[in-house]
């Protein structure tokens, strides 16, 4: 592709990006290229990790991905930045602080459920192993019992059968 392509291609992809958001359908009709081609030119984009809504407008309507994404470039920056960066995309601050929250929550929710998981795992253990104990000691018993049985079925074989006084 020349250069002048790279640089149209460029501005197609840049006007389906916030805050444009214009529709793939609209640039096609405007540009002349196929639909086709422009919705693989955005994956690409997507794909290289630049966020752009896929094909919504909506800012609420986009993909788990590309919120992270967004929540990821916008960690390191100050407030002012942030408000720069969310002008530059068509998004308002707040969003991004929810979606940055939603984040912190999803792997706090995980933390949270592995740690009553492994209490749980850690009680069922004990109960296995006092059942294993208890069992244990149940065999003992009747291996005992039936040692017993046997001795007195011999003694009463040896002796004949005597009634106990």
């Amino acid at each position: 592709m020349t250069r002048l392509g790279k640089e149209i291609k460029q501005q197609l992809v840049q006007r389906m990006m916030p805050p444009n958001n214009e529709s793939i359908s609209r640039i096609s009709k405007d540009s002349g290229i196929s639909e086709t081609t422009l919705y693989k030119w955005r994956t690409k984009a997507r794909a290289s990790g630049v966020a752009m809504p896929s094909g919504n407008t909506e800012t609420e309507r986009w993909s788990t991905q590309d919120k992270f994404s967004i929540v990821v470039e916008t960690a390191a920056l100050s407030e002012i930045e942030l408000s720069e960066y969310c002008r530059a995309k068509g998004l308002y601050v707040e969003q991004v602080q929810a979606w940055r929250n939603a984040c912190m929550q999803a792997n706090g929710g995980i933390a949270e459920q592995a740690n009553q998981l492994q209490k749980e795992l850690r009680d069922k253990d004990r109960e296995v192993k006092e059942l294993a104990r208890e069992l244990q000691r149940k065999e003992a018993a009747l291996a005992e019992t039936a040692a017993l049985l046997v001795l007195r079925k011999k003694a009463r074989a040896i002796w004949g059968d005597q009634e106990e006084d």
